[in-house]
């Protein structure tokens, strides 16, 4: 019998949780509207995705840091595997086949986890110099556990994973402290690089970005913005959302939920929507600023601000024809297990690292009698 100590739950953010919740019930209720089947697997992930939160916030993170580094390069070595024996799907080799189960495992969403906490394990080790930040010695080092799976992912082909990871770590050193000098230089380097980037960009990934670039946008787009559009101030009926029900929205459920959304609840429906992942994001940096004194809380906060800004941001700038089209879903929202359990999995842990505060609370813990 699992015997907790009351004192765990005084430190236990709810504030976080009740603002995920209306935003998971509401993407239920349009899978479900829309096709009930895949509503049935969404409860499965739900509960997956719950287990994986309970089971990350109670086991005794702090403790078991030390696994930390192993956990990334058993990921990293996930990531090379993929290559030569990965499955193969739309184009892709991004995934690997479970021996004896034939269940596949997508190794770039499970690095997500390990990259965060592996940023978090080597911050807390090595803190920075409270007045300058990081020397370029550690912004050298901090870079090449950055620039690994962003390699790896990228070749896949995963840009868009890749650059989420990117803009993860160097946003987390951003925050963390990094001295202004060596920001400057980067910013730099890529400004004349620019040019060679997009010439090493696969053919299909350089058709994204001319036709977000063209003055006629693509098939999906052009959908997304009439079901947009057609929502008006306050939505359309189950029955009148036409553009979706009708199937000329593509992937209305996963990539282009948001437009979906817009069409049911109209403009005020996507401000509400827009609100709460702004909401979240915002209180999660409140965080990393009142917790200065914790850099694991720090990091995965951080982390976690920025995954759900850039996911956030670039699949609803995408639906809108402000971004190119990629395979980013709306984080919590769009219909699938996958990314729904990652941030399922760092919320755990950030509601374990805020909860166990105080590492003698994880002995109040108890998985059976005595």
């Amino acid at each position: 019998m699992i015997r907790i100590d009351r004192r765990i739950f005084l430190h236990f953010d709810y504030i976080l949780i009740l603002l995920i919740i209306p935003i998971i019930a509401t993407s239920y209720f349009l899978v479900d509207e829309l096709h009930p089947s895949l509503a049935h697997k969404q409860l499965l992930y739900y509960g997956a995705g719950l287990l994986a939160f309970f089971f990350f916030f109670l086991i005794p993170i702090r403790r078991l840091l030390w696994l930390v580094p192993f956990f990334y390069w058993f990921n990293v070595l996930l990531l090379a595997l993929v290559p030569f024996i990965g499955v193969k799907k739309l184009g892709a080799r991004r995934w690997l086949e479970l021996p004896f189960v034939h269940l596949t495992i997508q190794p770039s969403e499970l690095m997500k986890i390990a990259f965060v906490m592996m940023l978090a394990y080597l911050i807390y080790q090595n803190p920075p110099d409270e007045k300058q930040g990081y020397g370029l010695k550690a912004f050298v080092k901090f870079s090449l556990y950055i620039l690994i799976p962003f390699i790896l992912i990228a070749k896949e082909p995963d840009l868009g994973s890749a650059l989420v990871l990117l803009f993860v770590g160097y946003g987390v050193l951003f925050i963390i402290g990094v001295h202004y000098r060596i920001w400057l230089v980067i910013g730099a380097i890529l400004l004349v690089s620019a040019p060679l980037i997009y010439t090493s960009l696969h053919d299909y990934q350089k058709k994204r970005i001319k036709d977000f670039l063209s003055e006629k946008p693509s098939y999906h787009v052009r959908q997304s913005i009439i079901a947009i559009g057609s929502g008006g101030l306050t939505g359309q009926s189950k029955e009148d959302a036409t553009q979706t029900h009708l199937k000329f929205l593509p992937i209305a459920v996963s990539d282009f939920i948001f437009s979906f959304f817009v069409e049911r609840f109209g403009f005020w429906g996507g401000v509400v929507l827009i609100a709460l992942y702004a909401l979240i994001i915002l209180y999660l940096i409140m965080m990393v600023l009142y917790m200065k004194s914790n850099y694991l809380i720090q990091v995965v906060a951080a982390s976690l601000a920025l995954l759900l800004f850039l996911y956030s941001g670039i699949n609803i700038a995408m639906t809108l024809g402000y971004a190119p089209v990629v395979g980013l879903p709306l984080p919590l929202f769009s219909h699938g297990g996958t990314s729904f359990i990652t941030f399922m999995v760092l919320l755990g842990i950030l509601e374990n690292l805020l909860s166990f505060r105080h590492d003698t609370l994880y002995d109040s813990v108890r998985f059976g009698e005595e």
